[in-house]
């Protein structure tokens, strides 16, 4: 039996439960009984307007020496206020669902009910003993595809989704065209400074006939569907209409031109854990209610199959855009945090494996994002600094970068490392394909001018003020956290990390004589979250920004920083986990395999298996019990396994860092390493490690595996076996 897929033996009764496809701009969403069933139909770029669409950030150039000499005082609380620039919270426009396709059919005896989705075609997949309906969404024709086989029924389209705002209008219409059958859904928004509206067309094809705003339908037919979001009207039908019945070809045709474009990159990469063919064989549900009952182990078969899930899931979310808090789907409009791209945590740990798992087409969606972004970075930067280079948002929608979400308890004019961390991935795909990087290295040479631009000196020593560790801060004189600080460790790490890696790329020393921060270890011996004597804040917090230097930078590891590798390994030990959300534990996994503690590693994937975070999608919840629909867990986790099995930097190896605890056996194929070397196949048991390498160019890679260590010469194309036991 196949890891790569799910299926189910109940329906699924909730949106929440509902099986997903994609093609990284159009998801589906398929629940409901067999005879009732609903496909919520999402588009990435649906956002509901809220009057922020021109928003911009705070000119607080000017005030910028008062607001320092405010957090150099003491004074951090008034210091906060100062950089909102005396805003109310905004939020981003809000992510929502578009509509539902409605296929209602005459009750009747089920018998045989499964539902399943193919990882390696993005198929869903509904059958009973009387009927069968398939659907995709096809990355070769843009469209969502949907066969009905079941005989008689009744196709129709509705916007009342859970939470529809009011003033949303929805119109439905089925009608007949040059002897051709369209179902039309129409969503005005309500006049706030975004959108027109959106519109969803289906054109059917079949024994179909119109009947009022319904479509009767008998015997199979074949289903396709698009969506346009217009800015102003006019609606663009005609050119839907036109689209749509320019595609050639039933529903295998359509699959086959679909398939090279979803197969291929979902194929690059597997992981065998060794697990027995009758639990691959078990239904989703009885995987779940099986990890429920042993919450204080990893389940294999579990485990396996979110790893796969995961990256299904992460490639089918991206392409117009990277995956959102929500990847691309949602049935309710009732998103949390907008449902938007949260840049200061979430967005980068959902990227965290995609190139190392050989997912470019991810990275290419998330340098879309920002490519249409980075002026307004630079805008940003003015307003709020008068500096140059780029000062990035800690949330967008995906419409614009222009940093406006600030409060005094949450001062993101402060966070200074957004574009440092938003451009890793960028500068991580040139590491591991050795493509050019392009327009990347003057962005990354701006982020450094930021920093140089923003640095000043307290005490005769460098330091950043004012400065914030999302999305906590040092405790006050009363006792409570005022988030504004001095050197905040991530912003330290950023502005080193930016500095040397701006000079490397472009070859340029003009940063040369720029004084740094360094990092301070408290007490404790724990590394410690701000790099200022005297701060101390809620060890209890969700976010560990302060290991950014260890996980994604790699600044600070057992090689090269021994002493501070320890002192990362402390804090991360001391931090609690006040609400066990998904990515902080995902985000200390992370750490951990960087730190080579995989029993860490492990406890924090049982924070997550353990306590009903999944749902029977193999989405994920952002907090234990299934509260809050997020994709972080489900497009992060693979990072983790893969981190946890295979590291690497240029002209290095490591192979089992960070081995689980529990998992003796295994096969992973295909990791695209830093360094332009692929593991083809890593094979781990009681015998040893037995990995076969291979570069597209000559060079020497050192690689490392419990026991030793060895030197390797990879031969152009040439597949290297290295073998340790």
């Amino acid at each position: 039996m196949t890891a790569h897929r799910i299926h189910d033996t109940a329906p699924a009764a909730d949106w929440t439960d509902a099986f997903l496809t994609g093609n990284g701009e159009l998801g589906l969403m398929v629940h409901g009984q067999p005879h009732t069933e609903r496909i919520v139909v999402n588009h990435h770029r649906l956002v509901l307007p809220n009057g922020t669409r021109h928003a911009r950030a705070p000119e607080l150039a000017a005030r910028m020496p008062d607001i320092r000499a405010l957090v150099l005082a003491g004074r951090r609380a008034e210091a906060a206020r100062l950089l909102t620039g005396g805003r109310e919270l905004e939020w981003t426009q809000s992510f929502h669902p578009g509509y539902a396709l409605t296929v209602d059919a005459p009750p009747g005896p089920v018998r045989d009910y499964r539902r399943d989705t193919d990882f390696t075609t993005g198929e869903v997949t509904v059958r009973w003993s009387r009927g069968r309906r398939r659907c995709f969404a096809s990355r070769a024709d843009g469209v969502a595809v949907l066969h009905l086989d079941q005989g008689d029924c009744v196709v129709g389209a509705t916007g009342e989704l859970p939470g529809r705002p009011a003033d949303v209008v929805y119109q439905h219409a089925a009608y007949r065209r040059d002897g051709l059958v369209f179902l039309r859904v129409r969503a005005r928004y309500p006049d706030a400074g975004g959108a027109y509206g959106f519109e969803g067309l289906t054109l059917l094809r079949g024994d179909v006939s119109v009947d009022g705003d319904l479509v009767r339908v008998r015997g199979p037919a074949l289903l396709t569907t698009l969506v346009d979001r217009p800015d102003a009207p006019p609606w663009r039908t005609r050119e839907s209409e036109r689209r749509l019945t320019a595609l050639a070809g039933d529903y295998d045709e359509l699959l086959a031109r679909h398939l090279p474009r979803h197969r291929r990159p979902y194929t690059r990469v597997g992981l065998d854990l060794g697990v027995p063919g009758a639990d691959r064989a078990l239904p989703v549900g009885e995987l779940l209610a099986r990890q429920a009952a042993a919450p204080d182990r990893l389940d294999p078969a579990l485990l396996e199959r979110l790893f796969h899930s995961g990256r299904y899931l992460l490639f089918s979310a991206s392409g117009v855009l990277p995956p959102r808090l929500t990847g691309l789907w949602l049935g309710s409009w009732d998103a949390a945090w907008a449902g938007d791209f949260t840049t200061d945590a979430n967005l980068n740990l959902q990227l965290a494996g995609a190139n190392v798992g050989a997912l470019p087409e991810v990275t290419a969606a998330h340098a879309r994002l920002v490519a249409a972004q980075v002026e307004h970075w630079r805008a940003n930067a003015r307003a709020v600094y008068g500096a140059r280079g780029l000062l990035a948002p800690s949330r967008t929608d995906g419409e614009h970068g222009h940093l406006f979400h600030v409060h005094p308890d949450w001062p993101f004019t402060a966070w200074l490392a957004g574009a440092d961390w938003l451009l890793h991935s960028l500068h991580e795909h040139h590491l591991v394909t050795g493509e050019p990087l392009g327009a990347v290295a003057g962005w990354l040479a701006e982020v450094a001018d930021f920093f140089a631009d923003v640095l000043t000196e307290v005490d005769g020593q460098p330091a950043l003020v004012p400065s914030y560790s999302p999305e906590t801060g040092p405790y006050d004189d009363t006792g409570r956290t005022a988030p504004v600080a001095i050197n905040a460790t991530m912003d330290v790490a950023a502005a080193r990390h930016a500095l040397r890696l701006a000079a490397e790329v472009t070859g340029d020393d003009r940063w040369a004589g720029v004084l740094l921060p360094g990092y301070l270890v408290d007490g404790r011996g724990a590394l410690a979250e701000w790099a200022w004597p005297g701060s101390t804040g809620d060890e209890e917090h969700r976010h560990v920004s302060h290991l950014y230097p260890v996980w994604p930078l790699d600044e600070i590891n057992p090689d090269d920083t021994p002493g501070l590798a320890a002192a990362a390994h402390r804090a991360l030990t001391l931090r609690g986990d006040e609400d066990r959300s998904a990515h902080g534990s995902l985000h200390r996994a992370l750490a951990a395999a960087r730190l080579r503690d995989g029993g860490l590693v492990s406890a924090n994937l049982r924070k997550i298996l353990g306590a009903d975070m999944f749902f029977r999608s193999l989405m994920s919840a952002h907090n234990p019990g299934r509260t809050t629909y997020n994709a972080d867990a489900a497009h992060a986790l693979p990072a983790v396994l893969i981190e946890s099995l295979v590291q690497s930097r240029r002209g290095m190896l490591r192979l089992l860092p960070a081995p689980l605890p529990g998992l003796p056996t295994g096969t992973l194929r295909g990791i695209t390493c830093r360094g332009r070397v692929t593991v083809e196949e890593l094979t781990w048991g009681p015998a040893g490690v037995r990995a076969r390498l291979v570069s597209p160019v000559a060079q020497r890679v050192v690689v490392h595996a419990p026991g030793g260590h060895r030197a390797v010469d990879l031969v152009p194309d040439l597949p290297c076996e290295v073998v340790f036991g």
